[in-house]
């Protein structure tokens, strides 16, 4: 155990690295010409951007983005609340309704308004108040991941923490294709006198309205025509993480100086290697099940400050085990279960809305 925990220290150096990056090579299951399915993103206020897929067109070239940095992380982060990894941060749960969401899954993670509304409102806010003093012990106390992933408290304290783990996916070289469909309900409801076409239901053009109700409940031919219909990247796909260790030595605890914040970023190193390691689910949404492209190497790097690169081997049984006796020396809170409160809700919205007179 001596050994292990002393493992790593050097990356804990002032001296030591900046960042392990990672670059995995994917592709479709279907193979390298397989099609894909990018996210889409809804237009921007500007109008600049139309909506859709996220191509960033050059002179001779494409870059897509097929899953967001904050996507990459999502998926990731419930990695914690499995068998083998719940033990490594609290579970903080908290009860809405009938519906129980896992502190891991809230998208603002700590900064989130379901655990902001509840029993942890005021030692999350102490938290934050203390991150903002340098002191980031007590909130890797609660919400450890809030470190890895990164927060923001936007709606009350500002504490903003950057991300230490942070994963992408991108194609290269895409040509972007369409599909069109055609619904054709299973009984001519006019015809058949069951319904009568309403006066509304077609343009000037005698075309149905998409948006139509009789549309819209599947009572008429509705044609979708030219709609996103994936891309191929003709030069290949990859993800590219990175954790970013200088990022990681801006972490301090503030009793017992040296001691305690070695065992805090021996901890929370320990997350970010778990995390980095680990291998996300292949199936990222409909369309889109990317594997490891076997013909080409997984890269791991650890880069310096002075931009030297070395490689680095780094196996995730190794860095779970790592995570196991850091957070033993480290110790974490309890594992909770609190109840939305409505009364807090309140208050915070009629708070924001007397903020906003003020402003």
């Amino acid at each position: 155990m001596n050994d292990l925990i002393k493992k790593y220290d050097a990356w804990l150096d002032d001296e030591g690295p900046a960042a392990l990056v990672l670059r995995e090579h994917l592709m479709p299951v279907e193979g390298y010409d397989g099609v894909l399915f990018p996210a889409t993103f809804a237009a921007s206020e500007d109008k600049n951007f139309r909506g859709g897929y996220n191509v960033d067109e050059f002179p001779d070239s494409n870059v897509c983005l097929v899953d967001s940095v904050g996507s990459q992380a999502n998926r990731i982060e419930p990695l914690f609340m499995k068998k083998d990894y719940a033990d490594l941060v609290p579970q903080i749960v908290v009860k809405a309704g009938s519906k129980k969401v896992n502190l891991l899954e809230a998208g603002h993670r700590a900064g989130d308004a379901i655990v902001r509304c509840s029993a942890l409102q005021k030692e999350l806010q102490d938290a934050f108040k203390a991150v903002v003093d340098g002191n980031a012990e007590p909130l890797a106390k609660i919400a450890p991941t809030s470190l890895v992933f990164g927060v923001w408290d936007s709606r009350d304290t500002q504490a903003k923490l950057p991300r230490l783990i942070d994963s992408k996916i991108r194609a290269f070289n895409v040509q972007k294709l369409t599909r069109s469909a055609q619904y054709v309900p299973p009984v001519d409801y006019g015809a058949e006198g069951l319904l009568e076409e309403p006066g509304d239901l077609r343009d000037a053009e005698g075309r149905v309205k998409s948006k139509h109700p009789f549309a819209q409940r599947g009572f008429v031919h509705v044609p979708a025509s030219g709609s996103h219909g994936g891309v191929i990247a003709t030069g290949g796909i990859r993800r590219d993480a990175t954790l970013h260790l200088a990022a990681l030595m801006l972490l301090s605890a503030k009793e017992d100086g040296d001691k305690k914040t070695l065992a805090l970023r021996r901890y929370i190193l320990g997350l970010a290697m778990t995390a980095l390691t680990c291998k996300p689910s292949s199936y990222l949404r409909q369309g889109c099940n990317l594997v490891s492209d076997p013909d080409k190497q997984t890269e791991f790097k650890l880069v310096f400050n002075n931009g030297r690169r070395e490689d680095a081997t780094l196996k995730h049984e190794e860095a779970l085990a790592y995570a196991k006796v850091a957070v033993a020396a480290f110790g974490i809170g309890p594992d909770r279960e609190v109840d939305f409160d409505l009364v807090l809700a309140k208050k915070d919205v009629s708070d924001t809305k007397k903020n906003k007179k003020t402003k």
